[in-house]
């Protein structure tokens, strides 16, 4: 099995994982997209822990930019076609070897990344095709916090959950 007590670095893809996949488009462009909120939080939870969330996707968005600010994620990448190079990009930037690195991705555009990532996450409806090459894949769809399923796997219980308790 995987060590995932060794992840530092959690990238992940936007359009099929953090969100269900759709993307609405009005005659302004794109006009929004639905995040869960339960993968916010995981996203939090990672940073509380010192695991670097980063998100690499290959549309431009100012929704996935806002997203990320409310989130307090600083390592967005928007408009990447090449997934791989951009991940080894970040991981020279921190130090980090593929054993420190997972990915979660839902399509044929993920995989140089899969390829690249030490463990990699799937969502349960990713395309057939990307089935063979996912080390994980997750019981949760699309837009139905697959991230957060993947965040849980990753922080196990090794997160402190008692400062959300409301201790008198």
């Amino acid at each position: 099995m995987f060590d995932l007590s060794k992840i530092r670095l959690f990238a992940m893809d936007v359009d099929g994982t953090l969100t269900d996949g759709k993307i609405y488009m009005g005659n302004d462009g794109e006009m929004m997209k639905a995040f869960n909120v339960k993968d916010g939080l995981g996203i939090k939870l990672l940073r509380d822990m010192g695991i670097i969330p980063a998100i690499i996707t290959g549309r431009k968005s100012e929704i996935v930019k806002n997203r990320c600010k409310e989130l307090g994620l600083t390592e967005l990448h928007q408009g990447v076609t090449d997934k791989a190079s951009k991940l080894t990009e970040i991981m020279e930037k921190y130090n980090l070897s593929r054993d420190e690195v997972a990915y979660i991705g839902d399509d044929m555009n993920d995989l140089s990344a899969f390829k690249t990532a030490g463990v990699t996450f799937a969502p349960a409806d990713c395309a057939v095709q990307l089935i063979p090459y996912a080390d994980i894949i997750l019981k949760k769809s699309s837009g139905d916090a697959p991230v957060r399923e993947a965040i849980d796997m990753i922080i196990g219980d090794r997160y402190d959950f008692s400062n959300f308790l409301d201790v008198k």
